[in-house]
């Protein structure tokens, strides 16, 4: 039986939401701020459906750190991005990610929550190793890169 997990971070940026979501919806920008990307300078990336926001899919395969997997953005509304995620490699799992991009003022408070079922190859490694260790890291240093796109962008001009 399949063990639920969720694991969350979040960040405030200093640029509206509309900036914060382009990097967010729009697969081609991850390399900017996802903490995955630079795990294997020679992975392979594959763009295809949508340009941007829902039917965008993006599939990656690289070495063992970065694995084999894929990305479908499922949701995209002003202050929501969702996306649906699929590793093949190191393991098979499933899990549902959703951005909540909330206004404040001049900033945005990022809330970034990844949601999934811990296979049986998963709970074994995460007696080790639980995904809150394993992934919520990974999230603070992405949402770190995100802020700083971000707000790069938009004291440039880029909205």
């Amino acid at each position: 039986m399949a063990k639920p997990y969720t694991v969350s971070r979040e960040t405030i940026v200093a640029a509206p939401p509309e900036r914060v979501r382009a990097l967010l919806d729009d697969f081609h920008s991850w390399s900017r701020w996802s903490p995955w990307e630079d795990l294997d300078p020679a992975m392979q990336r594959t763009y295809s459906g949508a340009e941007r926001g829902v039917g965008a899919h993006y599939a990656w395969d690289g070495n063992k750190k970065a694995g084999r997997g894929t990305m479908e953005i499922t949701g995209a509304e002003p202050e929501r991005v969702e996306v649906a995620l699929a590793f093949e490699k190191p393991f098979a799992s499933r899990s549902q990610v959703e951005f909540v991009l909330t206004p404040q003022e001049e900033e945005t408070h990022v809330e970034w929550v990844m949601r999934g079922e811990l296979t049986a190859v998963m709970r074994v490694f995460s007696v080790v190793k639980p995904m809150e260790e394993l992934v919520g890291p990974d999230m603070e240093k992405g949402l770190a890169r995100l802020r700083d796109a971000a707000q790069e962008d938009f004291a440039a001009g880029r909205v």
